[in-house]
């Protein structure tokens, strides 16, 4: 998990006290803390579009279960 944390990259991730954070690649500390999930996600898919980074979006044992790109796409389609 840590080596996926890249500068380019938001994370939405359990906090071991409870609740879900919200953090970018590399960082210590929180952008924001959430009750719910959902909370979370909304928020980090705000702040992501804004950056223009990649979402990560982990389950509570830690693994990503999914993501979303908002402008760091490596691979855009053609169209």
């Amino acid at each position: 998990m840590a080596g996926d944390r890249k500068a380019g990259t938001h994370h939405v991730v359990p906090n071991p006290d409870g609740g879900w954070d919200v953090k970018r690649g590399g960082a210590a500390r929180s952008s924001g803390h959430f009750d719910t999930k959902r909370e979370a996600v909304d928020r980090a898919r705000e702040i992501s579009r804004n950056a223009e980074t990649e979402l990560k979006i982990h389950n509570r044992d830690g693994r990503i279960s999914s993501s979303d790109s908002h402008g760091n796409d490596p691979y855009p389609p053609e169209g």
